[in-house]
């Protein structure tokens, strides 16, 4: 059975007319009410505690949160915008990936989809930037591998931006192998392909810059030939998708041209690969601001994770540099 996580808290994040705004969980509820919810086991997230927050952020940066939100929130950058019921709403959107981690590596559930927002990838460990005010996906992996008894977990980032804040928080971790299919260039100008991180994350960080236009078949492609072969050989405890749906063509903040089945083939995909490690899957939304096209491709991701429907095999040819660059570190990669 799958998972879904929500809390009333996310749509007391009052962003005003801002592109990340209430009405994305309400299109995406809706659209997964209108389908039956599948069968999914509707849960409440819980808060996250500050320990849990503080294997990743700053005692500063949490503090600095909860006042701006307890002074009425505003603008924290050009991008980011809070209110009062912010801080409350950043605890649940990064609580309820911990309790689903702790659902899913207790064994009984196979997915979990946390729907939840504030957004997460681009917060780094003492900033709040890019909508985001914790990183939800970095505190839900790191409780994995500190709590849960995961010795490696594996990140795959869809969203069109680069998770900048993922990065960095596991740049120097071979604990946490972080990869990302983006547009490039695009916001927030991070995650070039030379870059594969640092110490002993040196080769843990997998950047997949693709350039505007770039659809399913290029997306598709980078999943199976270069993410799922590393992935073979890494052998996570948990898969966390970063799973954002502004690449797709319809969305109004970037310029690729991923379709709804291709977020569809994508989950597909990570699913058989989960089934053949015998791992779980945590999907943590990201972005999306097209209403229409984000509700239906959570749906459509939603379907996939639970369903055995196979997705078709992508060319090979989009994934080939990307494979050739990585294959000195990863052996898998020289069949992929």
């Amino acid at each position: 059975m799958g998972l879904y996580f929500s809390h009333p808290s996310s749509l007391e994040h009052d962003t005003g007319a801002h592109p990340e705004n209430a009405s994305r969980l309400r299109a995406i509820e809706a659209a997964l009410g209108e389908a039956g919810w599948h069968g999914l086991e509707r849960i409440e997230a819980p808060a996250a505690t500050r320990e849990q927050l503080a294997r990743v952020h700053s005692p500063q940066h949490i503090d600095a949160i909860e006042r701006f939100a307890a002074a009425g929130g505003g603008m924290l950058d050009v991008d980011t915008i809070g209110s009062e019921g912010s801080f409350e709403a950043a605890l649940h959107a990064a609580g309820g990936p911990v309790n689903a981690v702790e659902r899913l590596l207790g064994g009984k559930d196979r997915f979990a989809f946390c729907a939840l927002r504030p957004p997460g990838h681009h917060a780094e460990a003492t900033r709040a930037m890019g909508f985001c005010l914790f990183n939800n996906i970095a505190v839900a992996a790191t409780h994995a591998i500190q709590v849960g008894g995961a010795e490696r977990v594996l990140v795959l980032d869809w969203d069109v931006h680069h998770g900048n804040g993922t990065e960095a928080i596991f740049a120097g971790s071979d604990e946490v192998l972080y990869t990302s299919i983006h547009q490039w260039p695009l916001y927030p100008g991070t995650g070039p392909a030379d870059y594969v991180g640092v110490g002993a994350g040196e080769g843990y960080t997998v950047n997949l810059p693709v350039p505007p236009g770039s659809g399913s078949e290029t997306f598709l492609s980078l999943v199976q030939h270069v993410v799922a072969p590393i992935a073979q050989e890494f052998r996570p405890g948990l898969i966390a998708i970063s799973a954002g749906y502004d690449a797709h063509r319809d969305d109004p903040l970037a310029e690729c041209a991923v379709d709804t089945g291709g977020y569809a083939h994508m989950a597909a995909t990570m699913r058989a690969l989960a089934a053949e490690l015998d791992v779980p899957v945590l999907v943590c939304l990201e972005g999306g601001y097209d209403l229409g096209s984000l509700a239906a491709s959570v749906v459509a991701t939603v379907e996939a994770l639970e369903s055995d429907v196979q997705a078709p095999e992508a060319p090979r040819e989009p994934a080939a540099p990307f494979a050739e660059r990585h294959r000195g570190r990863w052996a898998t990669l020289a069949t992929a």
